[in-house]
């Protein structure tokens, strides 16, 4: 049975032919002088030529050339010219094939080259198998086997055997894996991991099958069965320890399959294979309910939270408008007593004459009733809550072993008497049970009249919790999200040997005196140049005078001439249907190779029905209506395509070619050169099956819904997308976009809007080295901070709010910078642990300390915005830019009304992810044609500068089709690489 192909022979050939490249035949074809001395020693110019050739040939690539294999031009021109011969030469010299084999032989013993044999065969295979094992990417695999036989100064062999080469070791890694695995978990774990398959003999549904239909809805009832699920798979008794016996990129490739795979195709394969699928399987879904169930308790109980806020203050507002009447009641007898009083007549008779005893009492008690706490405490419209958290709350205590440090002990144990109470029945606390964690807001709920309420204490516990998980003082053995906080960082001694080796990977100084000492000297020059501007008038559009700062918003400054330009170059571009615009997109730089199996690393044999998936996730459609609405395909293959190619490393990557052609274009670094770029949130409601796991945002209405959080470069690209919450901070995933995009773009300074800001954002930006300048609306309200003995000239003094804990700095400065380090390299993501810092209390030292160097950082950029409209005018630009995008993707994102509709975050992701990659494609045709199109107006005569082609933004959308049948091919690219532009009617008549 042939074996398919890991590369194509146009993939083959870019490791086995010469160089092209004029830097390339620099680098490898240049003869040295040992090289010119043995060259020399031949008679004739084309025996030297020859020998040169060869040469080269056994440098680069690193084998000799085919008996009738010509060099190219390029190629012989170049070397001809180092040994005094011309290129025709070379023809004369193929005809002796004794001279080649010769001098052939003659080159490989003097440079020490050896042939390419069985023994090698084997040594190569073996080598590449450790490589394989965490690595399975053909052309990965193909470059290091390429790079080792360079290295061994062996000769490369055919494409066919070097393809031989990584078949076996891929499929030798793939099974050393297997047997790794199943030897670990021994004849008891095969049989138990094989349970997994059996169907259950009263519904017919295999326990697999079971465990994956879990829902995300965050309801008591859906907990309780995500914890179900969680009970069945500790049953099985897989031992989280196994995927530390291979690698983690090879364990995270076998549990991903397993996810995905079928229960009848896990049945098909062999038996080793099939066992080891299935126990990292088990041992993957075992740590995602584990996160499901813990997040699911996080949303509900934050839900539970924000309902008792609303009917706390809806019974405050119904309260008050029932209680007017009464209160103008008592308004009335408080203004009868103080008239009788100061007029000297009894107060009490006036009070009865007027108002009347009776009804004076009765106001009174109606004020107290509203003035009592529990009408204006949320926490005592959630006590009312209790069943709703009985459902969930015995279940999830029992499910789960809570650890933590010495600072939660008390919550701790007061979590295991509940769990003990419930799993026994007992509904009285004992005498003195744990109170240490209880907040002085909650002693009163808690504890009325010194007695315990043990309803309000459960909800206390339970509510204490969830900010402790949040925060990482609680955490889940085997949930990847809920770790100890310690584990997020990289380890103590490898931080102390980086930081001893000057090697950390941060942009401030290793020692906190030396960085405030620095900041010290900044913060004095820049408040004595902002003060001087202030005191001159200087400060644009800034006023001071009245005591209280004042910052006029940018004015629009798009010139009319650059709005007439840009709609000329749209009337020129060419109309085009999605499908048609992603073929020719997909042509000009191949992303659709970056969708790999995920098993084998294959691009897909129809990459029509790759793209198809794409478009379903971008415009929204889904798999079920697109296969409808496109001929030619079905909906089990957009399903088996999706499944296996379509996943978020590969929305990933094909997204970096697209960003990194689009910035190669001229008319790209004309909007910017590629270093600042702005990020924003843009808001999907939820519908349909989705609307149960929507989150209600009031600044967006009181629909749920979720966020599509993006980043965009000033040269219009979009370069990274994510999907959060829609009542989530932004602030959290701003350093996301920025560190963990996989373009070549090189980001120095990034704007926000005012719900990116966090003086925790300001100061991680300031330690990785990035320039936070946001848009902040309420800037006036942001105090600024001196360092300790620094006084503020008097014009600034209205805007000190205090000064910075250097003390407090200093002693948690290497902590900060091991933070930094973790999330530079990867141990933890900017917004894990943003979000956990965040949630902690006010004495947590780390999060008190980058609260204070981002309060120096804040103050700077304050500064600087102040005495700086350029810096104003850049951030402006660069959010408008991204509002724009946001434009686009609403139009692009237009099905199934334009709701998310998809329950799992899996799916939400992909969405956003397709959106994005739809939104990138278009802003590359576009950017190609508006070029040729403004080229073309050039040449007719249009004024096209360059101040006024910056305004012409690529995201424009009337000329594309998006809606109707979704045709492949049905309008193929011309011949000549672009579609002829459009000529207005005007301009043909001419």
């Amino acid at each position: 049975m042939a074996r398919r192909r890991l590369l194509t022979g146009e993939q083959w050939a870019k490791f086995l032919t010469v160089p092209t490249d004029e830097r390339d035949l620099i680098r490898y074809c240049t003869l040295g002088r040992d090289d010119l001395d043995a060259i020399a020693t031949k008679r004739t110019t084309r025996s030297r030529l020859g020998y040169a050739v060869l040469l080269c040939y056994l440098r680069h690539p690193g084998r000799m050339p085919d008996p009738d294999e010509m060099p190219l031009p390029a190629l012989l021109a170049f070397v001809a010219h180092q040994v005094g011969a011309d290129p025709d030469d070379y023809t004369d010299y193929r005809r002796r094939s004794q001279t080649r084999r010769e001098q052939m032989a003659d080159i490989i013993e003097r440079t020490g080259h050896r042939s390419f044999d069985r023994t090698t065969f084997t040594e190569l295979a073996s080598w590449l198998l450790s490589i394989a094992q965490v690595n399975r990417d053909p052309m990965a695999l193909a470059t290091a086997l390429v790079d080792e036989l360079r290295l061994r100064r062996i000769l490369l062999p055919s494409a066919g055997v070097l393809e031989l080469i990584l078949h076996q070791a891929r499929s030798r890694a793939e099974r050393l894996i297997h047997r790794i695995l199943v030897d670990a978990l021994g004849s008891d774990g095969r049989g138990r991991v094989e349970a997994q398959l059996a169907p259950w003999a009263d519904t017919g549904v295999a326990m697999l099958t079971w465990l994956r239909q879990a829902s995300q809805s965050p309801a008591p009832r859906n907990l309780v069965g995500v914890v179900d699920r969680l009970v069945a798979l500790r049953g099985l008794a897989v031992d989280r320890s196994l995927q530390n016996q291979v690698p983690e990129a090879a364990f995270e490739r076998l549990a991903a399959e397993g996810v995905r795979a079928t229960v009848q195709h896990l049945r098909d394969l062999s038996q080793v294979r099939r066992h080891a699928l299935l126990a990292a399987t088990a041992i993957r879904m075992e740590a995602t309910l584990t996160d499901a169930a813990l997040g699911m308790f996080d949303k509900l109980m934050g839900s539970l939270a924000r309902r008792a806020e609303n009917r706390t203050a809806e019974k405050t507002l119904k309260s008050v408008r029932e209680t007017q009447g009464q209160l103008r009641t008592l308004v009335a007898a408080c203004r009868m007593l103080i008239d009788a009083r100061e007029g000297g007549h009894d107060p009490f008779e006036a009070l009865d004459k007027s108002v009347g005893w009776y009804k004076f009492v009765a106001s009174v008690s109606d004020a107290e009733a509203l003035a009592r706490p529990d009408t204006t405490d949320p926490r005592a419209e959630l006590l009312g809550r209790y069943a709703t958290i009985r459902a969930f709350a015995p279940t999830l205590l029992s499910a789960f072993q809570l650890k933590g440090g010495p600072s939660v002990a008390s919550l701790l144990r007061a979590l295991e008497l509940l769990r003990t109470m419930h799993a026994t029945g007992k509904r009285g606390l004992p005498t003195q049970p744990p109170t240490g964690f209880i907040r002085r807001s909650w002693r009163r709920l808690v504890m009325p009249g010194g007695v315990i309420d043990r309803k309000a204490y459960e909800i206390c516990a339970l509510s204490e919790l969830r900010d402790r998980l949040r925060a990482g003082d609680v955490w889940v053995e085997g949930s990847r999200q809920f770790r100890d906080f310690e584990s997020c960082l990289v380890p103590r001694p490898t931080f102390d040997a980086l930081r001893d080796e000057d090697a950390l990977p941060v942009a401030v100084e290793k020692d906190g005196a030396a960085y405030l000492t620095k900041r010290r000297q900044a913060l004095t020059n820049r408040l004595a140049e902002v003060a001087g501007l202030a005191a001159g008038g200087k400060l644009e559009d800034v006023d001071l005078s009245s005591g209280e700062l004042k910052v006029s918003p940018i004015r629009d400054r798009t010139p009319e001439a650059a709005a007439e330009l840009g709609r000329s170059a749209y009337e020129a571009l060419p109309r085009i249907k999605i499908t048609d615009l992603l073929l020719e997109v997909d042509g000009w730089i191949g992303f659709s190779a970056c969708f790999t199996h995920q098993r084998s690393g294959r691009s897909p044999d129809d990459p029509a029905a790759l793209l198809t998936a794409i478009l379903a996730d971008g415009i929204n459609l889904g798999l079920t209506r697109m296969a409808e609405a496109c001929r030619g395909v079905s909906m089990r293959q957009l399903a088996w395509v999706h499944d296996w190619y379509v996943r978020e490393e590969t929305y990933a990557a094909a997204l970096a070619r697209i960003i990194d052609a689009h910035r190669a274009l001229p008319l790209a670094g004309v909007w910017g050169d590629g270093s600042t770029s702005s990020s924003d949130g843009q808001f999907y409601r939820a519908g349909g099956r989705g609307e149960a796991v929507g989150e209600v945002n009031a600044r967006h209405g009181n629909e749920p819904g979720v966020a599509f959080y993006t980043h965009v470069s000033d040269q219009y690209g979009p370069f990274h997308t994510k999907v959060i919450a829609a009542t989530a901070s932004e602030a959290p995933h701003v350093l996301d976009g920025l560190l963990y995009h996989q373009t070549g773009l090189s980001i120095e300074e990034h704007y926000t809007d005012t719900g990116g800001v966090t003086d925790h954002v300001f100061g991680l930006c300031h330690l990785l080295g990035f320039r936070f300048a946001p848009r902040i609306r309420d800037l006036k309200d942001r105090r600024l901070y001196l360092l300790p003995g620094d006084d503020a000239p008097p014009a600034l003094q209205h805007l000190i709010g205090g000064a910075i804990d250097v003390d407090h700095l200093a002693a948690h400065w290497e902590e900060l910078l091991r933070l930094a380090t973790s999330i530079r390299v990867g141990t933890v993501t900017a917004s894990a642990m943003l979000r956990r810092l965040a949630a902690y209390p006010r004495q947590n030292g780390l999060a008190l300390a980058l609260r204070e160097l981002g309060r120096i950082e804040r103050t700077m950029f304050t500064l600087d915005w102040l005495r700086d409209p350029a810096l104003r005018r850049r951030a402006n630009a660069g959010l408008n830019k991204g509002e724009a995008r946001n434009a686009l993707a609403r139009a692009i994102f237009f099905n199934r009304l334009g709701e998310m509709r998809d329950r799992s975050f899996e799916n939400q992701a992909y969405r956003a992810s397709g959106l994005n990659l739809l939104v990138s494609a278009i802003i590359l045709w576009n950017t190609r044609y508006l070029q040729a199109a403004l080229e073309d107006l050039s040449q007719r005569g249009t004024d096209v500068r360059l101040d006024l082609a910056r305004h012409v933004a690529p995201l424009g959308w009337e000329h594309i089709g998006l809606t109707g049948d979704y045709v492949w091919g049905a309008d193929p690219v011309p011949a000549d690489g672009l579609r002829p532009l459009r000529r207005p009617v005007s301009v043909l008549a001419a």
